[in-house]
């Protein structure tokens, strides 16, 4: 346990001192280019800034064979405004990158020239097969446990790669983005599809995929996705990890595909500027389910950017988990003793003798978050600090069901109660074995809180016993003295909750 704490004081001093040293990330595509400063380099680290300018400078590029000439002003501008971003925040590093417009254009590098001049910094070209495995690299970083095949959409290109236990395999690249898309076929829809079919055939890159996911990475694909949540009434509007079945996947791309622009225009779920480009993605989504038999799409926030940045990792760093060092990194910031969660973790472990590790794990992010809502006005403390772990579209590790069981944990941490969750709807999202499990680590966390008021050291002193009938709490006739009737009752809850009888001993 002291390991632990020493280990936990050497990683938040480590990152306070990372914390003046920002480093940034700036994506030149073939529709957008967008700038990303992140805190520092570790597992998770958080935006500082995030922007992008939509440029296009691939649009026309296949009529004309160059970069659109306005883009390009556009870009380059863009450019000139992220090198006085990065300097205002300190940033020493800067991974630039440009993707198929800049890499395929005859004037491309006639431009990343240019480009380099006015961000200041150095721009690596990448290479189809460089693009796409650094996207699912980024993907894998959100999403360890990825089984399939990664797809970044991007405006000018189709970049797959194979993926499972947290590797890279096969990787291949296809000029099917909705800029290219769109004017390879004169804005005809079915000569886009058409070529796409024929493209994924020629391709023959679907062995082993069939019964797998998709992987969706790209603002289209996301925006996609965005339409299929207003349609079902979905309960949690985070992207990351949001999950379509393949039949209604299809289904939605079907529909989307036939729409004009005016029409998704007025679809409020539909950002205007991805209103052209949208039924070009969805024509894509729906051939490569059909084409390779998969299963399912899954939605990543993570991508090229995160991928670029975990390339900079030290390999230890690079390894780690994305949700417990989220979930570390948010206890050292915002809770009042951040040892205390450890303390907490381990005090509650005989409860909790069956778990497994996914179980475990959870538990662990749960405890981490335990105490971060000390700041928020008591008749917020609870569902502010629930809604912060649900809806924080920043960190991976963790799916839909998995952050409606943390976050429920932590509103019964703070109010004992579980009747809000027939309000929200969120029930659908844990089921009956994630709510129990939600409960009864809420109710454990709440009862330690009780006994210790979050001060460090004070937990160690008592112990809980899980036996066939009791649920007993071991501790010094001083201390029980000392407990009063809130305890008592936090006691008696989970007790009940396990199905024991609560009883206290010396």
């Amino acid at each position: 346990m002291n390991l632990q704490l020493d280990e936990s004081r050497a990683r938040a001093i480590q990152r306070m001192k990372s914390r003046n040293q920002p480093v940034a990330v700036v994506d030149i595509g073939s529709n957008s280019v967008r700038l990303v400063i992140y805190e520092g380099l570790w597992r998770h680290a958080s935006a500082l800034h995030n922007e992008k300018a939509i440029c296009a400078i691939g649009r026309n590029m296949v009529s004309t064979g160059h970069l659109d000439e306005e883009g390009v002003e556009f870009a380059l501008e863009t450019l000139k405004r992220y090198r006085a971003v990065c300097q205002g925040y300190g940033v020493r590093e800067v991974g630039a990158v440009a993707t198929a417009a800049a890499r395929d254009a005859t004037n491309g590098k006639e431009f990343v020239r240019d480009a380099e001049k006015a961000l200041g910094q150095e721009i690596r070209i990448l290479s189809g097969e460089d693009e796409a495995r650094i996207a699912a690299e980024g993907t894998l970083a959100g999403i360890p446990g990825a089984d399939g095949l990664v797809a970044d959409l991007g405006g000018g290109s189709l970049d797959m790669v194979k993926v499972k236990d947290a590797k890279t395999g096969a990787a291949t690249t296809l000029p099917f983005g909705p800029l290219r898309l769109m004017d390879l076929s004169d804005g005809n829809l079915n000569k886009a599809r058409n070529a796409v079919e024929k493209g994924l055939e020629k391709a023959d890159f679907g062995g082993g995929l069939k019964g797998k996911a998709l992987y969706a990475v790209g603002g289209i694909w996301r925006a996609l996705a965005h339409v299929d949540m207003e349609q079902e009434s979905y309960p949690l509007r985070v992207l990351h990890h949001y999950v379509m079945p393949a039949k209604r996947a299809v289904q939605l791309c079907r529909v989307v595909s036939q729409q004009s622009k005016k029409s998704l225009e007025k679809m409020p779920s539909v950002p205007k500027r991805r209103a052209e480009a949208l039924p070009y993605g969805a024509l894509v989504m729906e051939e490569m389910i059909h084409a390779f038999g998969l299963k399912e799409v899954v939605v990543s926030a993570y991508g090229l950017r995160e991928g670029v940045l975990q390339r900079q990792l030290p390999a230890d760093e690079a390894q780690k988990d994305p949700l417990l060092e989220w979930a570390r990194d948010l206890n050292e910031r915002e809770a009042r003793k951040p040892a205390h969660a450890l303390e907490l973790f381990e005090w509650m472990t005989p409860l909790f003798s069956k778990e497994t590790d996914e179980e475990r794990r959870l538990r662990e992010a749960i405890c981490l978050f335990s105490d971060i809502g000390w700041r928020r006005h008591p008749d917020n403390r609870a569902m502010g600090t629930f809604t912060q772990i649900l809806r924080e579209e920043a960190y991976g590790g963790a799916d839909h069901h998995e952050r409606a069981v943390m976050a429920s944990a932590i509103y019964y941490r703070y109010t004992g109660e579980d009747k809000f969750l027939r309000d929200t709807g969120i029930n659908t999202l844990l089921g009956s074995q994630g709510e129990e499990l939600a409960l009864r680590i809420g109710l454990a966390a709440r009862l330690g809180f009780g006994i210790s008021s979050g001060i460090e050291g004070e937990l160690p002193s008592t112990q809980l016993h899980l036996t066939k009938e009791t649920l007993a709490l071991e501790a010094s006739p001083r201390k029980q003295a000392l407990f009063g009737e809130g305890v008592v009752k936090r006691l008696d809850d989970v007790a009940e909750l396990f199905g024991r009888k609560a009883t206290m001993v010396t």
